[in-house]
């Protein structure tokens, strides 16, 4: 693992990640949720940390993104937060914060930043949630973009499917990418869709296009670190590499630990005052 020493850290900015699009360099970016997964994530190198909606799967085990509060995501936001020396960190709005009332998602944007820390929000939408990015972004925060599959909008859907493989669709993404840029975004996420539509929209916009499912033609990967790590085994889709099998490691620590306890192994009078 590459560590970074503190006197070489150099805190990733929004004008590091443009750089980095200009240059070719690709960005990579992962989710994290708590201080200690936060602190190696950032050690090791990572470029972008989104504190995820995704906490909602995976750390409190419900079936959507839906259910999570602003109240928990500035919560698991502040952890990463105390955490990270070099990271960009992004959080997402939740569902409910920031759709339909431009009011609300300033509200919801303002207090991300000053209870967390955080350097930046995420939105999950386009065209339809223009006057909320607006608003945000008048108020100096930083906002980053999502469009493909928004997972927000899963009961909408109806389905954890390809986005944009129609021509309406892909267009409509394309001009949402286009305006979201053109408001002021300083990236946007494209979720699980067609490779040739995500290498399309990198083209198309001159500020980072960050992929999840979207093939290997943008300027930049996100997974969620549960999934990358093998912690969860039910979620396997195509675009998932598998980093780590450590819930075969976890399982097989626990059960020595168990073991151990049973047969009066543990604490042995080395292990004892």
């Amino acid at each position: 693992m590459s560590v970074h020493s503190s006197a070489s850290v150099k805190r990733i900015t929004t004008h590091t990640l443009q750089e980095m699009k200009h240059r070719g360099e690709k960005i990579s970016m992962l989710t994290a949720y708590d201080y200690s997964m936060a602190k190696i994530v950032d050690a090791a190198g990572m470029d972008i940390i989104l504190v995820g909606d995704s906490a909602s799967n995976v750390m409190a085990g419900h079936e959507t993104t839906l259910p999570i509060t602003l109240d928990q995501m500035i919560y698991h936001a502040s952890a990463v937060v105390r955490a990270v020396k070099r990271s960009f960190i992004v959080v997402d709005i939740p569902f409910g914060s920031y759709q339909g009332n431009s009011s609300e998602a300033l509200r919801s944007a303002i207090r991300i930043m000053k209870e967390s820390g955080a350097h930046a929000v995420k939105v999950e939408g386009g065209s339809e949630i223009k006057e909320s990015v607006v608003r945000i972004l008048s108020a100096g925060v930083p906002v980053m973009g999502h469009l493909g599959l928004t997972p927000q909008s899963i009961y909408k859907f109806g389905t954890y499917t390809v986005r944009a493989k129609e021509e309406a669709e892909a267009n409509k993404l394309v001009e949402d990418a286009k305006m979201l840029e053109a408001c002021g975004c300083f990236a946007i996420v494209l979720e699980k869709i067609p490779a040739t539509l995500a290498k399309k929209v990198s083209e198309a916009v001159n500020i980072p296009v960050i992929g999840i499912g979207a093939g290997p033609d943008v300027d930049g990967q996100v997974l969620v670190m549960h999934d990358m790590l093998g912690i969860t085994q039910e979620f396997k889709p195509r675009f998932l590499r598998q980093y780590a099998d450590l819930q075969s490691v976890m399982m097989t620590a626990f059960e020595s630990y168990i073991k151990d306890v049973k047969s009066k192994d543990f604490p042995s009078p080395s292990e004892s005052y």
